[in-house]
């Protein structure tokens, strides 16, 4: 069957679903869901597959409340959409507050990235040959104890219509290779991650053998390197750490959904409020199609738009579903995401970034002076307004030149202090290459960035 053929069938059998609903606003969608996954543990292969899932949701706005249901048959569509209207009424008649959707147009598109490679014409040969010809890189070195790697390729091919006349189909195709480099000295043992992806092909993942090396060598000197000592220091943080810092500690609270029943919370967050140093400005932008957080339309059928969030320290914006949009009477912003099928959306960001400034990282070291040069975020947490990151490595800086290297490193603090204690901002930016967040449901297609950032007074912890 044509394309477009398949396209319109399945447009019909959707609006088929929500024909006759008795309700204020329905909306559907199905995905084709296909993932290939190739790992090593070490120079053994542990994992070689490819899967296709498929599968519908039926949202539902019946007086006051609004419901889901997830669904794999056709055949039960029906059933569903009627489940999913009596639980809405049920919801309705219990909450204090009936749910309000804001407008939003009812958009008619059918949107493909244009990939440069697209990596389902690749084959699974290749994909394997390129993957263990990375794996071989580290298991080449003495130190190295063994790795943790494998490559990702997620295809998501999704529709949607609803009661107001949408009616969207929209591809999303992720590739990535992932994993960690583990080296080893007696009892000392480094971890080193490493990342490589996007959204625009296969490309992404090829030539990425200097990475490799790159990570390899870095894992290698940390087992000579000295652990941190830990105290408040002044400190330079990488592109890598910094994006991880807007994302974690800062991007959370600009999702509409995750203040909004947090008084004290949304009172600090609202807009107009000084946050952070007139250095720091963060938006989002899902718009860049080179990014791994690039899309057309959220799960809603509202169009993403770029949204700046901060502005020199004010907060002037926020992402929102339709729901929250009306609930804090702002505009749009089309960021209500679900990982896949199997979920109902939920706010989320998709690409947040610190925006540049003007300074080079030389500039930065000079102007630090006395203290740490820290790279590369090593997992972490947020509660409430307090952080604490884990780092891969970092150098001293003394003289405002970069000396030895240091492990074993933690930052903490709280996020309005940290923010007012942001000092400058470089003028380039590095973006994540592979992307994730798992706020309620994981999303791949998360991604962050930043530029260096000079940061006073930042609790670092360590050796003491």
């Amino acid at each position: 069957m044509a394309a477009a053929a398949l396209e319109g069938t399945m447009f019909d059998k959707l609006k088929g679903l929500l024909a006759g609903l008795d309700a204020d606003y329905a909306d559907a969608r199905y995905e084709v869901k296909t993932a290939t996954s190739l790992a090593f543990a070490g120079r053994e292969l542990t994992t070689v597959g490819s899967n296709a899932t498929d599968g519908f949701v039926v949202r539902v706005l019946a007086g006051g409340g609004m419901a889901s249901v997830v669904f794999t048959k056709e055949a039960d569509g029906r059933k569903a959409a009627a489940t999913a209207l009596a639980n809405a009424r049920l919801i309705g008649r219990a909450v204090k507050k009936p749910v309000a959707l804001a407008p939003a147009e009812a958009v008619k598109d059918s949107f493909k990235p244009a990939l440069k490679e697209d990596p389902r014409a690749v084959s699974i040969e290749e994909k394997l040959d390129l993957l263990r010809r990375y794996n071989d890189i580290p298991l080449a070195h003495e130190g190295v104890a063994t790795t943790a790697l494998g490559y990702g390729e997620t295809v998501r091919e999704k529709w949607f219509v609803s009661t107001e006349g949408g009616e969207i189909r929209e591809e999303l195709v992720t590739t990535r290779v992932l994993g960690e480099i583990i080296a080893k000295d007696g009892g000392l043992t480094q971890n080193v991650r490493v990342a490589c992806g996007g959204s625009q092909g296969f490309q992404h993942v090829r030539g990425q053998e200097a990475l490799i090396e790159e990570r390899t060598r870095i894992a290698l000197d940390l087992l000579k390197a000295r652990p941190v000592q830990g105290g408040s220091h002044d400190c330079v943080l990488n592109c890598n750490l910094a994006g991880v810092f807007a994302h974690e500690a800062f991007g959370h609270f600009s999702e509409a959904d995750i203040v909004e029943t947090l008084p004290a919370m949304r009172e600090k967050m609202r807009l107009g409020a000084r946050l952070g140093s007139e250095s720091l400005s963060i938006t989002d932008d899902a718009t860049r199609p080179d990014l791994l957080g690039f899309y057309r339309y959220d799960d809603e059928g509202v169009r993403v738009r770029k949204t700046k969030l901060l502005d020199r320290g004010v907060l002037v914006g926020r992402l929102h579903s339709r729901r929250t949009a009306a609930e804090f009477g702002e505009p749009l912003s089309g960021h209500m995401i679900a990982e896949d099928y199997r979920f109902a959306p939920i706010v989320r960001m998709g690409t947040i970034f610190i925006e540049p400034g003007e300074h080079s990282v030389s500039d930065l070291l000079e102007r630090l002076g006395e203290g740490l040069y820290i790279c590369d975020a090593k997992g972490g947490q947020t509660a409430g307004e307090n952080f604490s990151f884990g780092a891969q490595y970092a150098y001293e800086v003394k003289g405002g030149k970069q000396g030895r290297m240091l492990r074993d490193i933690n930052i903490s603090g709280d996020l309005y202090r940290t923010m007012t204690d942001i000092a400058a901002v470089g003028k380039d930016v590095g973006f994540a290459k592979s992307g994730g967040c798992g706020k309620g449901q994981t999303n791949i297609r998360s991604c962050h960035g930043a530029p260096h950032v000079l940061i006073k007074n930042l609790v670092v912890g360590g050796a003491r």
